[in-house]
């Protein structure tokens, strides 16, 4: 009798334990799928690597390619951004010595972009370059893309005016040395940007001062530059501070201000280009700011100053573009050495919209043209006077034939131009 109880008792035992065991065993969760394709970046690039085009990459600050590092990107790679303003606005910064092989194609082009932007890796692959969810009029989303080189630049201390030939770009803190940018090589080499397209840029950096789409700063002849697209940046399209570089084969379309700046004796030509509907100046070209003077040149390029509709009245109405100059030369003690030639201007024109003539006494104009009645063409010249190589009438003049991959084409902002 108490032989079997005692064997009872054990089974018992046996199976409450095991039962206690069981349960003190620590449940194993099922992980969480990790997203391998999306890259979120912190840290600067210091060594070289390659972004891929199955992945999409999100900017988290601003990224610097520091001296000795080479960023190659594939074609057809997206770029996001983060939203951020002020010091912590979003970029990718080439700072001097290092390298971008940014070299997209017709049928891939690598996209620059907002986080906010549902494009994705796939759809650029099926062939489809388009935002899904942003117009083409939303900006100042994130920052931009700043290239910096070792070439020639035109600059001062304001102090003691005494020259300088490396300065600190704008939109980056001065406490970050790689923003400096300029020195004695201009045929220095930064690498490759083609068929690229930046959109929905210019986050504002403070006192009223935005990020461009695309900066180049004391850029060297030896880097390439070409297919260029910058859509809906909240400051200027793509602007220049002195430097060497060729830049071929762009469209900026819906610039919240400029939509090409040039400052610091850029030396290098702009060929081929569209330009439409910015909201400042088409153009705004400023002179050198030390003793270093250089022209450059820009030639074969259509701009489409603003858009009008008709009102109710029947009467035109400006819906989208240009408040500001049609041609802004910088005047004063260091005027703008700059020849433009094959330049055709689609009309009509908003009230107010000018050249200033009066102020172009470096620049040259060859078959710069204005689509208005010849009678009406003093009254685009700031001082009713025209200056030579200007003349009314003209058709679009550049070439859009390899452009059809841009967003701007894809849209209809190419159409009829």
């Amino acid at each position: 009798m108490n032989f079997r109880l005692l064997a009872m008792l054990f089974v018992v035992s046996a199976l409450f334990f095991t039962a206690c065991g069981e349960d003190d065993d620590p449940v194993t969760p099922t992980p969480e799928p990790v997203d391998e394709s999306t890259i979120i970046l912190r840290e600067n690039i210091t060594s070289d690597v390659t972004w891929e085009s199955d992945k999409v990459y999100v900017l988290g600050g601003r990224i610097t390619v520091e001296s000795g590092a080479t960023l190659t990107i594939q074609p057809g790679t997206v770029i996001k951004a983060e939203a951020g303003t002020g010091a912590n606005a979003t970029a990718l910064l080439v700072a001097r010595g290092g390298t971008l092989i940014a070299e997209g194609t017709a049928d891939a082009p690598i996209i620059f972009t907002s986080i906010a932007d549902e494009i994705t890796p796939e759809q650029v692959a099926g062939g489809d370059f388009a935002s899904p969810n942003l117009d083409p009029d939303i900006n100042g989303l994130w920052g931009g893309v700043i290239v910096l080189g070792n070439a020639t630049i035109s600059a001062s201390n304001e102090d003691t005016d005494e020259d300088l030939n490396e300065v600190q770009i704008e939109g980056i803190p001065s406490t970050d040395t790689n923003g400096l940018y300029g020195g004695n090589d201009d045929g220095d080499n930064s690498g490759v940007i083609s068929h690229i397209s930046i959109r929905h840029g210019g986050a504002n950096i403070g006192a009223g001062n935005e990020i461009n789409g695309l900066t180049l700063g004391g850029v060297g002849s030896a880097t390439t530059i070409n297919n260029v697209e910058v859509v809906a940046n909240q400051d200027d399209g793509i602007e220049w501070f002195g430097g060497t570089v060729d830049v071929t084969d762009v469209v900026v379309w819906n610039a919240g201000d400029d939509a090409i700046d040039t400052d610091q004796s850029w030396a290098g030509t702009l060929d081929n280009f569209f330009v439409v509907t910015p909201v400042g100046s088409c153009f705004e070209l400023d002179g050198p700011e030390g003793s270093y003077i250089a022209r450059h040149t820009i030639k074969n390029g259509t701009v489409v100053a603003g858009i009008f509709e008709l009102n109710d009245d029947d009467e035109l109405e400006l819906v989208a573009g240009a408040t500001g100059f049609l041609i802004d030369v910088d005047a004063g003690d260091s005027p703008t050495p700059v020849d433009m030639s094959n330049i055709h201007f689609v009309g009509p024109f908003a009230s107010g919209q000018t050249v200033t003539d009066d102020e172009a006494v470096e620049a040259t104009f060859s078959d710069v043209t204005f689509d208005v009645d010849p009678a009406d063409l003093e009254g685009l010249m700031e001082e009713g006077t025209v200056p030579a190589g200007i003349s009314a009438g003209g058709a679009p003049v550049a070439d859009k034939s390899g452009l059809g991959w841009t967003w701007a084409s894809i849209r209809g902002g190419l159409d009829g131009l």
